[in-house]
């Protein structure tokens, strides 16, 4: 019966939405930070699986569907942005700047630390694009002959450490204008960060959504680059 229950697709679909949800209350009564409802829900999901010993396999069967969600879901964040149109306009070249200038400035700094520990050419190639959403930097790190899985965890971790700390950094450094704070976001935690940014407003939810697509495009360029540069040093 468990075997039957279990190998439905529906079932990790269900189990993931659930469990989300149910960890985006738990943060909202919280308001800790490290209540992150995406840490929470991969810690909780996990523990369920081995507890119950389900196999990863029968979980997936409903869990890739989320999975194909990433790009369309992606997409939809130029919703928010055509709203804000007019703030694009205005602010076009102060964006683009910050955008461009975040992105290298990420890129560089991964690869300092990829010659500081002697990473190999293969795990250099799947952490230089940590800082773009999943569905692009999955496709970054394959065609520089990286590790797909290794390239998506980074991902997450670097989304959820920017998630956290990025909006403390933002109020240390008395940063209030709300496109500021959402390139900011969007620029160094890709889409967990313009989910976080959408909390903060619709302007900084927007202007993150918009980083997303800018700092992937220059990502595409910074990372091949940046890893035939570092390939001289390792």
């Amino acid at each position: 019966m468990l075997h039957e229950l279990t190998s439905n697709y529906l079932f990790g679909l269900v189990l993931s939405i659930a469990v989300f949800l149910l960890a985006r209350e738990l943060a909202a009564k919280l308001k800790l930070p490290i209540f992150n409802p995406l840490i929470v829900s991969i810690l909780v999901v996990i523990a369920f699986l081995k507890l119950t010993n389900i196999p990863y396999e029968n979980y997936n069967r409903g869990g890739s569907i989320l999975t194909m969600l990433i790009a369309p879901a992606t997409v939809a964040i130029a919703i928010p942005l055509y709203k804000s149109f007019h703030l694009l306009k205005y602010h076009a070249r102060s964006i683009m700047a910050g955008i461009i200038v975040g992105s290298f400035f990420s890129t560089f700094i991964t690869a300092i630390t990829a010659i500081l520990f002697k990473y190999s050419p293969e795990l250099m190639a799947s952490v230089l694009p940590k800082s773009v959403t999943t569905a692009i930097a999955t496709e970054i790190a394959v065609k520089m002959g990286g590790i797909p899985t290794i390239t998506i965890i980074v991902v997450i971790i670097s989304g959820i450490m920017g998630a956290i700390i990025g909006p403390t950094v933002l109020k240390w450094a008395k940063i209030e204008e709300p496109v500021a704070k959402g390139i900011a976001l969007g620029t160094s935690a890709h889409a967990i960060g313009t989910s976080k940014a959408m909390e903060l407003g619709t302007v900084e939810g927007a202007m993150s959504g918009l980083a997303i697509g800018v700092a992937g495009v220059v990502t595409v360029v910074a990372a091949p680059l940046t890893l035939k540069v570092v390939a001289l040093f390792i």
